[in-house]
């Protein structure tokens, strides 16, 4: 039997004995005999911290400077806002919040990576990524407590950062009066993410307020207001933004006179045509794999292997994977419509039949901690788990 020993190690562990007390801490289900939905620490990964700096941080921070020359190249070319799919009508105010200095906040980008060479980008959930708590908290205060159970070896660290970050640069956003916080409260992800986020901005000296999308009204003057009529003068909104331009609400937001986070600019980073202009411009980069949008005929080089990726997909619904001609996954979901693109065949490294994708979270647009998600498919959906990982010594 040959085993191929990949230099990023799953290593099995026990989960702690009292995890389902952890669980009612944090308010999240636990269910006798399976634990935490969508939570698994039976296993976790380990990194060496030059694989962390090297190959994850230091990446990830140079991707998302060229992200920011793919945005400044959009706003100023009508073509590539319209190969993304995105309506005429918000051009200027996307445009508009680029130029004026909108700040972001926080995105994931979401990497192919094994530890023996380059991190691959597979996408940048640049505008309403979620699991921030479990990466930022709770997977922390398992490192804590599997070290002193001895569930882990002595002297390990997390690539993890990401609470002092966050509470840090909410002050930096320069944010005046009442933080409004929304989200469709209905989706849990969403709404455990959000309020995470408005407990940090507590914590940073901020007046915050939360209502649902749905709460949100509109008055005489064409402000939007919350359910005591105060005027929302910044709107943190985890609700995507292509879903905001293709409502009737969304053609209101450039006359509101409201500040958003994350910016409109982002809408340009979500979408997965981002994929095919960052290989335009930086063809041949170590961490970008070639692609294209379908329909061009440069698309050919990609022969008969690739991921079809609609432009707006969220968690994994209706990607493809073609092998050699051949369907070899695929998942269902309603997005299609808006077109696709076609990214380079690069699949998630494989432990027993477990597919770990690793997601680096941006603060401020500093790689600050890690997440990964791990499906027993090649595209990771709405059934992944998340594994913790440590650095060791």
């Amino acid at each position: 039997l040959h085993l191929t020993i990949l230099p990023m190690q799953r290593i099995p562990t026990k989960e702690r004995p009292d995890l389902s007390r952890a669980a009612a801490e944090h308010g999240f289900e636990f269910i006798d005999g399976a634990g935490i939905p969508y939570w698994d620490e039976s296993a976790y990964y380990s990194f060496t911290i030059r694989q962390i700096e090297e190959e994850l941080e230091g990446p990830a921070e140079d991707i998302e400077h060229m992200c920011f020359d793919v945005v400044e190249r959009a706003v100023n070319d009508e073509d590539v806002l319209r190969r993304l799919g995105i309506a005429e009508k918000f051009w200027n105010y996307i445009a508009e919040s680029w130029r004026n200095g909108e700040k972001n906040l926080y995105g994931r980008m979401d990497l192919s990576y094994d530890g023996g060479g380059p991190a691959k980008l597979l996408e940048y959930n640049a505008d309403t990524p979620t699991t921030l708590y479990e990466s930022s908290v709770f997977q922390w205060e398992w490192l804590e407590q599997a070290a002193d159970q001895g569930l882990v070896p002595e002297g390990c660290d997390q690539f993890n950062d990401l609470h002092d970050s966050i509470v840090k640069a909410f002050p930096l956003l320069g944010i005046k009066g009442v933080l409004h916080f929304a989200c469709n409260k209905d989706i849990e992800d969403d709404k455990g993410t959000i309020d995470y986020l408005e407990e940090c901005a507590s914590e940073a000296g901020l007046k915050t307020a939360f209502l649902p999308m749905e709460d949100i009204g509109i008055d005489a003057r064409g402000s939007f207001t919350d359910l005591d009529d105060r005027v929302i003068t910044t709107l943190f909104k985890l609700y995507p933004w292509e879903w905001i331009m293709d409502e009737a609400f969304g053609e209101k937001i450039p006359a509101s006179g409201a500040r958003f986070i994350e910016p409109p600019w982002k809408a340009i980073l979500s979408n997965k045509g981002l994929l095919p202009l960052m290989w335009e411009m930086f063809e041949g980069h170590p961490n970008l794999l070639p692609a294209y949008f379908e329909g061009d005929p440069a698309a050919g080089e990609l022969d008969s292997s690739c991921v079809r990726k609609p432009l707006f997909s969220r968690q994994g619904a209706n990607i493809e994977i073609i092998k050699e001609g051949q369907t070899k996954a695929q998942n269902d979901g309603p997005y299609g419509e808006e077109g696709h693109i076609l990214q380079a065949l690069h699949p998630l490294p494989e432990y027993s039949g477990n597919y770990p994708l690793i997601g680096c979270w941006l603060i401020a647009s500093k790689a600050v901690g890690m997440c990964i998600r791990e499906d027993q498919t090649m595209i990771t959906g709405r059934d992944a788990r998340f594994i913790p990982h440590v650095i060791l010594n």
